[in-house]
């Protein structure tokens, strides 16, 4: 995935090296004794960090990994965390320990990674192939071989099976398994997608679009004059974060009517360009904020800190569960 504009480093997922190790204390929001953050004493740290008590402490996992990887691309379903590192695809279990990561084979020259029913599947930006490592195998078949699009950035599958690409073009739409397709958004680019009872949600150029009919038409439901950063399900809806271009920052909000109307969550949060990830795990937000990883416990009306950000970088957020996990990118991206 390159980098071709301002816009994209709004949002695109930069690179980077990690430092040597460190030990952050805060003060914890769940009780009074300082909030704990272990690490590894190895080559290779600050990559990925997990919590598995609602943000209280967080262990640097990122032992087992290459070293020397970036931790290019990833994302969490029931089944752990996914992460793109060096060469390879890692995955670690919600409940592991030290060795925390599994590796598992991984195509060359597909440069990104998406969660499928059946199994993971790969593909690459420029000329947009496919592959897909059905569940339980370790092997890697192509798939969607008559999709002509170039430039894909995301590729996501409903409940019910229909398969939508999205790339720098808008997105596509496959109900028949990828055997045909049919563009149904043209508007720019399409990247992150989410569904909760029959209605989708998704960045795009112009803010956060909506389809209420499995996407065959799509709205603009959110737009500050700004590209969509992130979109998430929460519990009752959905939350997002959109840029602002009037006062030039990442702001964060909240619909609990399928993306008819939005709140604003983040009165309580320092106004930031690089706000990155906001989540909902037990009844909490968290955000991936540049000062580090907040937390509020109602509904986004006040929010505290539970861990600070590590050389400037600003933490990418995913959930397994009640597991999260955190990964800290530069620029917030």
């Amino acid at each position: 995935m390159k980098i071709v504009s301002l816009a994209f480093l709004l949002l695109f997922q930069i690179p980077f090296v990690c430092n040597e190790a460190v030990k952050l204390l805060a003060s914890s929001p769940i009780t009074d004794r300082p909030q704990k953050l272990t690490s590894h004493k190895s080559g290779l740290v600050n990559l990925v960090f997990k919590s598995t008590d609602g943000g209280q402490t967080w262990q640097d996992i990122s032992k087992g990994l290459p070293e020397g990887s970036q931790g290019d691309g990833f994302f969490a379903t029931t089944k752990g965390l996914y992460l793109q590192a060096g060469n390879g695809l890692y995955h670690s279990n919600p409940n592991s320990t030290a060795p925390f990561w599994e590796k598992e084979s991984f195509p060359d020259q597909h440069s990104s990674i998406a969660p499928g029913k059946t199994g993971i599947v790969a593909y690459n930006y420029y000329d947009g192939q496919f592959l897909q490592k059905i569940n339980g195998t370790s092997v890697w078949s192509p798939m969607y071989t008559n999709v002509q699009e170039r430039q894909v950035r995301t590729v996501f599958e409903t409940v019910g099976g229909t398969v939508f690409i999205g790339s720098d073009k808008g997105l596509l739409k496959s109900t028949d398994s990828g055997k045909t397709w049919k563009r149904v958004h043209s508007g720019g680019w399409v990247i992150k997608m989410v569904e909760s009872n029959g209605v989708l949600m998704a960045t795009s150029q112009k803010g956060i679009i909506r389809s209420t009919d499995d996407g065959e038409n799509w709205d603009c439901v959110l737009s500050e004059g700004g590209v969509g950063i992130a979109v998430e399900r929460i519990k009752g809806g959905f939350a997002a974060i959109t840029y602002n271009t009037q006062s030039e920052t990442r702001r964060v909000r909240t619909s609990y009517d399928d993306g008819k109307s939005w709140q604003p969550i983040d009165a309580d949060l320092p106004a930031s360009l690089s706000i990155a990830s906001i989540i909902e795990v037990g009844g909490y937000f968290f955000c991936g904020h540049p000062t580090g990883i907040f937390r509020s416990s109602d509904k986004g009306k006040t929010w505290k800190l539970l861990l600070p950000s590590i050389d400037d970088k600003v933490f990418n957020l995913a959930v397994s569960g009640n597991v999260i996990y955190a990964i800290p990118r530069a620029g917030g991206c």
